[in-house]
């Protein structure tokens, strides 16, 4: 015999073991015990919740010949039959694919002869909303008056596309999204019947990727089980199978976005991508991920409002105190767009990468959040450095003066250098874009925005290259590229020169000056070059 999904093995064959619809359960069991059965019902309600499932039970209920309770007994020759599909009286219909009026006309046509067994003769037009207008307007007469042996049941999951006619002579039944405790009972039911041992936080994890359907969470279950075939499931290999992120990886992820750092979070996905996980999987499991941060953040009751472990929730009440609201509503705002672009783009590792930059980079927006953002690493900036003495010269006479200014406010009060940068590092700016046309990759686009500056209180001949971005701090420490442009200058211009690597505002070097080029010099350097003009001297 040919293998059975478990979602088909096990799917419910009475009202008890209908789980998270117990409104509807209850309500249609009464019905029957009561003989208060309508003509026509509407099941309502997302995919895997129980809709086709419910109205095939009720349809074996009606006509049972010894219902127990309101269900069918799945004894009787009726139940047996409609169980497996062979009564003439129950007919499902593919709304779908038998969508036009013809269709319906038949049914009005069938529904004049009575049952050939049992009590009705039950119709189930799933995903009923794909009817044509036709189709629901030849329908509406036999829905609204059918004869007494005749049932309806419609199945949708967008009842908004049904027209109000057809929903007024219905009983509608909205079906809920299960919950996850719900679908982990039902989960460990089937594994303990299966002989599958797994881990409870495997299931619990398979519960919430199933987002409310029964159904969803059955197959992904089965998928597990078929990789890992005799094996323990574990939380591990339930990540593994399903391409999904583990907390702890949002957890430093995060911790290198609040800090600014671009590279970090861009090594971060580099890891993810090779570990196999899918991209799209990652935005929506990050974006849930910050949605309970900002729940533990502005929530006093922060158990009750996520689902998670005492563990992992005492992480993420300690990673709400590192930022604010403000700041998380921003990060889920980009990444709820990227989840709506990221579907049909080719190239979605470049949107993820776009993405983490802008949630460090909070200058590359100009909406309100940003700018709070922006503030909040600014104040941040501000704490972390160091107050500095700083002595200001007073004309000629040498006057000093003391005062505890932040670093930023100094460099603007400090005087102009008192020493001409040296003749080496004149010949050195005066060739510059030369020089880094002979650097390669990354390492060049960084350096053609770095300006290159020497100590203009001591006038020794020491390179000091400043980088204007956050990109030039992987050079900082670097010494191979360090090596690189020594030797590129020391081909260009015969001379070794010590080199140092900085980023702007991140270095305490307070008597850095740009370097310019006397005329005269100018004049007397025989290397092909190109001279660039300082376009604030003219």
């Amino acid at each position: 015999m040919s293998y059975t999904a478990l979602y088909r093995k096990f799917r419910p064959d009475n009202f008890d073991d209908v789980k998270g619809q117990d409104h509807i359960v209850t309500t249609l069991t009464n019905q029957i015990k009561a003989n208060r059965i309508g003509h026509a019902y509407l099941f309502c309600g997302t995919r895997g919740t129980g809709k086709t499932t419910v109205a095939k039970i009720l349809a074996k209920a009606v006509n049972c010949e010894h219902p127990v309770n309101g269900s069918p007994c799945n004894e009787c020759a009726m139940c047996k039959a409609i169980q497996a599909g062979t009564a003439m009286n129950v007919i499902e219909i593919d709304a779908a694919s038998n969508n036009g009026v013809d269709n319906i006309r038949e049914i009005r046509e069938e529904v004049a002869y009575r049952p050939t067994e049992g009590k009705y003769k039950v119709y189930i037009i799933d995903e009923v909303h794909m009817l044509s207008t036709g189709a629901f307007n030849a329908l509406l007469k036999t829905l609204e008056e059918p004869p007494s042996y005749v049932i309806f049941i419609l199945a949708t999951t967008e009842a908004h596309k049904i027209p109000i006619t057809i929903l007024s002579r219905c009983q509608r039944y909205d079906f809920h999204r299960i919950s996850i405790d719900t679908i982990a009972a039902r989960l460990s039911e089937l594994l303990a019947a299966e002989g599958v041992e797994a881990e409870e936080k495997a299931v619990r994890y398979v519960a919430k990727k199933g987002d409310g359907s029964m159904r969803d969470a059955l197959s992904l279950l089965d998928q597990c089980i078929s990789f890992y075939l005799g094996q323990v499931l574990t939380y591990d290999k339930v990540l593994d199978v399903l391409g999904a992120v583990d907390t702890e990886v949002f957890s430093k992820l995060l911790r290198k976005v609040l800090a600014g750092d671009v590279t970090g979070s861009i090594h971060v996905l580099e890891d993810l991508i090779t570990g196999g996980r899918e991209l799209g999987q990652f935005v929506t499991d990050f974006t849930w991920y910050m949605r309970n941060l900002l729940l533990v953040k502005t929530s006093e009751n922060p158990e009750e409002a996520i689902d998670v472990s005492s563990e992992n929730l005492k992480l993420l009440k300690e990673e709400s105190e590192m930022t604010d609201v403000e700041t998380l509503m921003r990060y889920i705002r980009i990444f709820s767009d990227l989840s709506n672009q990221i579907r049909f783009a080719s190239q979605k590792r470049v949107l993820v990468e776009i993405a983490l930059i802008k949630l460090c980079r909070p200058a590359m927006e100009t909406n309100l959040d940003s700018v709070l953002d922006r503030l909040r690493v600014l104040e941040k900036q501000m704490e972390e450095r160091p107050v500095q003495q700083v002595i200001i010269r007073e004309g000629d006479a040498g006057a000093v003066q003391e005062t505890g200014m932040a670093g930023s406010e100094s460099q603007m009060r400090q005087p102009a250098p008192q020493k001409a940068a040296p003749e080496d590092l004149q010949k050195i700016v005066a060739g510059w874009r030369t020089i880094v046309g002979q650097t390669t990759g990354l390492f060049k686009q960084s350096l053609q925005r770095a300006v290159p500056k020497y100590n203009g209180e001591t006038g020794d001949p020491v390179l000091y290259i400043e980088f204007q971005d956050f990109l030039g701090q992987n050079y900082v420490d670097n010494p191979e590229a360090q090596k690189e442009l020594q030797d590129i200058i020391a081909a260009k211009t015969g001379k070794s020169v010590e080199i140092h690597m900085l980023v702007a505002n991140k270095h305490q070097h307070t008597n850095l000056a740009q370097i310019t080029v006397d005329d005269a010099l100018r004049e007397n350097i025989h290397m092909d070059i190109v001279v660039e003009e300082d376009p604030d001297e003219t």
